[in-house]
């Protein structure tokens, strides 16, 4: 977890309590999507730290279309925001919109948020396009004392924005994901030390790693986690990331055989069990 400085946790402490109360009122209210538009702007530069005159534009034309919002960093779009009423409970075809926005403009980042629920979205620019929810916040369920909530907002803040934090955070939630941890279980080398753990547990029993993979396959893991776009792309990670290391250490794949062969069991030998 990145360090954030003082000056920036006393902000997000004190103006998460102050719009605590903001939200609540408008909600009760129930106002619409206009005024929401009102306070999410106040939110994005009193509590995010946005400069609400240079960094913050509205109604910005995209390609014919329109975004609600977009925070501008050095001349660049970082973040585009699509807003809803507070009182709309926000569905995934809200975000369809805002995604065409994002592609059309080369963000990598798009909120949907009716004031209260944030949703942060990270695009992926494969073919089609898709989304993918890295972050939901409720303002109104977030608290001040919480060092993990406080941290969930300096996410989404100019200074958080300005050094990748979000990017770090989406490839720490990537490393531990149940994609790219399922379809890590059916590479071969987690196969092999699978079947060397087999070997000692069940010496008379020979297992091929194609049995293994298998039963993973088919029996271990859920479909979600083995088919699907994002099981794709968890695959697609790990080949690259298989291909990068064989071409950096090409004798690796040699010596993983020979380790193999080694630790297979020799007939001659009265002292080991054929496996």
């Amino acid at each position: 977890m990145p360090n954030y400085n003082a000056k920036v946790g006393q902000r997000l402490i004190e103006k998460l309590k102050r719009f605590q109360s903001i939200l609540s009122s408008a909600k009760a209210r129930d106002i619409n999507e206009s005024d929401t538009v009102v306070i999410v702007t106040d939110l994005l530069s009193d509590l995010f730290g946005y400069d609400k005159y240079s960094e913050i534009t509205t109604e910005h034309a995209i390609r014919g279309t329109w975004c609600d919002l977009a925070i501008v960093l050095e001349e660049k779009f970082a973040l585009l925001i699509e807003v809803k009423a507070i009182g709309l409970t926000l569905k995934d075809n809200h975000i369809k919109q805002a995604v065409d926005y994002a592609a059309n403009k080369g963000v990598d980042w798009v909120i949907l948020t009716n004031g209260v629920i944030w949703q942060v979205y990270k695009i992926n620019f494969t073919k089609p396009i898709s989304e993918e929810l890295v972050l939901d916040l409720d303002l109104l369920n977030l608290s001040h004392k919480n060092k993990d909530h406080i941290y969930d907002l300096f996410l989404i803040s100019k200074e958080g924005l300005k050094k990748n934090s979000l990017d770090e955070f989406n490839n720490q939630r990537q490393a531990t994901s149940k994609y790219i941890l399922a379809n890590l279980l059916v590479t071969e080398p987690i196969l092999k030390a699978i079947k060397k753990e087999l070997r000692i547990m069940y010496p008379d029993i020979k297992v091929e790693l194609d049995e293994i993979r298998n039963t993973l396959s088919t029996e271990v893991l859920k479909r979600e986690v083995a088919e699907g776009e994002m099981a794709q792309a968890a695959i697609k990670k790990i080949n690259r990331r298989n291909r990068k290391q064989s071409k950096k250490n090409p004798s690796d794949s040699v010596v993983e055989d020979e380790v193999e062969k080694q630790a297979e069991p020799t007939p001659n030998d009265p002292t080991t069990i054929v496996v």
